[in-house]
């Protein structure tokens, strides 16, 4: 039987080669974005998150089974909050009932290896306390501290995501409703989000000592979007919320053996 997936952030990078490996494989997918895409949308914004919800709702027929979240900003301004973690925590929230109904349903987001870089507690607790309008101040704090500390906020995003899913996953609305929700936390990925960051060598060299990635280097957004593929899959019954980290090695060249301390 074909699924039917949404995809954000469908128009560039990991969504819309995630798009597109899933109508390789037969799929039905609604694509997501503030352009360029089947439902055009601005998750910055609650009104933008409701309007996706109903046009994603409407164009679905009613049915979906898998929702895979990978719009997002790198930007080290106070609106990465409400995109990166308001704009997947509501979209997702407004699509449960709907999603529920599925036989198989199934959840991915996609998060970063920056969810384990220096990052704002303040900042983070606001999100997870579902507190946009204090999460934004407090970004926006950040960003008129200088760069040092507004570099904070997307790590700082990408770590409250990886929490959230962690708490929600386990409740009734969730589990009770067999959906796995999980999230894939990539290196460094070759994508326009990331461009100025790795342009030259220089540059290129500098991150790869932030974020060492011994197996294989940087990759692909194909890559990434095999993994949130599985993750979304029918395959996918007991995987429920986990940040996989997919970067090469960076999580082990940063954490070693701490993650069971």
């Amino acid at each position: 039987m074909t699924r039917n997936y949404v995809v954000t952030g469908a128009a560039s990078g990991i969504g819309a080669q995630t798009v597109l490996l899933l109508k390789e494989r037969g799929a039905k997918v609604i694509g997501v974005d503030i352009h360029d895409a089947d439902v055009n949308a601005d998750l910055s914004t609650p009104l933008g998150r409701k309007e996706a919800v109903s046009h994603v709702i409407d164009l679905s027929g009613g049915k979906i089974d898998a929702v895979i979240a990978c719009a997002g900003l790198a930007h080290p301004i106070a609106k990465t909050v409400s995109v990166n973690f308001f704009g997947v925590t509501e979209f997702l929230t407004g699509l449960l009932p709907t999603l529920a109904k599925s036989s198989s349903p199934r959840v991915a987001v996609t998060s970063s290896m920056a969810s384990l870089m220096p990052n704002s507690p303040e900042l983070v607790e606001a999100m997870l306390a579902n507190n946009e309008a204090g999460a934004l101040v407090i970004a926006q704090g950040l960003v008129d501290q200088g760069d040092a500390q507004a570099s904070l906020i997307y790590g700082s995003t990408k770590r409250a995501v990886s929490r959230w899913i962690r708490r929600e996953c386990l409740k009734p609305a969730w589990a009770g409703a067999g959906i796995p929700l999980n999230a894939v936390g990539p290196g460094i990925v070759e994508t326009p989000m990331v461009a100025d960051m790795i342009a030259t060598e220089e540059a290129r060299t500098a991150i790869s000592q932030m974020v060492p990635m011994p197996l294989n280097g940087f990759m692909k957004p194909r890559q990434v979007a095999y993994l949130l593929a599985w993750l979304a899959s029918e395959e996918n019954t007991h995987t429920t919320g986990q940040t996989i980290y997919i970067d090469g090695g960076s999580d082990a060249a940063i954490r070693g053996d701490n993650v069971w301390a």
